[in-house]
């Protein structure tokens, strides 16, 4: 190796640990116990390990419910973001329309608009339709993807022309096409879209917090929340816990899927190269 590519590769490293830093505190603060946050709590390891952090966590917040909320919530997500978003991706990809490009540049455009700004019209039209205080005011407003859309449309953009030319001198319609073509030929692409839109729906506080209000609708992001404000201060070693927990399915997703998303943003175009 050249001295530019190992000076390179020691940043990257230095880079990856210095973002590792913040989860290895999490999880060594996790087994700290009430008296050694109050007298040292810069000390970098437990003295003693309070394993018994993470069983009283769960004991006294509805961790399970809180799981299966956001589980539900994130599977119901991708789905129908995958859907809408590849059916709105081979239209723009495919279908020619006077203002096509105009329409996908302004859909394009909604990327750019903060939530916050739009988060009080949303708010009234959910209450008139009756979803505040339940999942669908989670679900719903999740499925206008733009970044979805985008990403599918460079992948459908890449699937051969003849393919569905050949298809269509067999007699098959645009619906049969999309089914049974254009579908298999970007499955790498919906599987990182997959993965990407469960962890944003996994991790997201926002709209929990502004939409739900009962605790048995609550995800996880919301009830570590509510947990954290009842422990006060002081505790950190069973709030450290508890978002050690809620980490875990997020972790495990990114693990299994971080060579896919990488290898399909960079086939998308979007990977910089």
């Amino acid at each position: 190796m050249r001295r530019g590519q190992i000076a390179l590769h020691g940043m990257l490293a230095a880079g990856g640990l210095l973002m590792l830093f913040p989860f290895v505190w999490m999880l060594l603060t996790s087994f700290k116990g009430v008296r050694q946050m109050i007298n040292d709590p810069m000390a970098w390891l437990p003295d003693p390990w309070v394993p018994q952090n993470y069983p009283e966590a769960l004991g006294k917040m509805p961790f399970g419910l809180a799981y299966w909320n956001s589980f539900y919530v994130a599977v119901l997500t991708v789905g129908l973001t995958l859907l809408t978003s590849a059916m709105a991706a081979y239209a723009f990809a495919r279908i020619r329309f006077r203002g096509s490009g105009a329409l996908f540049l302004l859909f394009l455009v909604t990327q750019m608009v903060p939530v916050q700004v739009t988060i009080v019209p949303l708010y009234l039209v959910l209450a008139r339709l009756g979803w505040v205080d339940s999942h669908l005011a989670l679900i719903v407003p999740a499925i206008a993807n733009p970044f979805a859309v985008f990403l599918l449309r460079q992948f459908i953009r890449a699937v051969p022309l003849e393919l569905e030319e050949a298809a269509k001198l067999d007699g098959a319609g645009r619906l049969r096409i999309f089914w049974s073509i254009v579908l298999p030929a970007i499955r790498p692409g919906l599987g990182a879209l997959g993965i990407i839109v469960f962890l944003t729906s996994w991790n997201s506080f926002f709209f929990p917090m502004i939409f739900l209000t009962s605790e048995e609708l609550f995800t996880v992001p919301l009830l570590l929340q509510r947990f954290a404000s009842e422990r006060g201060a002081i505790d950190y070693g069973l709030i450290l816990a508890a978002s050690a927990i809620s980490v875990i399915p997020t972790l495990i997703a990114f693990l299994i899927g971080q060579k896919r998303i990488i290898n399909s943003l960079a086939a998308s175009g979007l990977g910089g190269r």
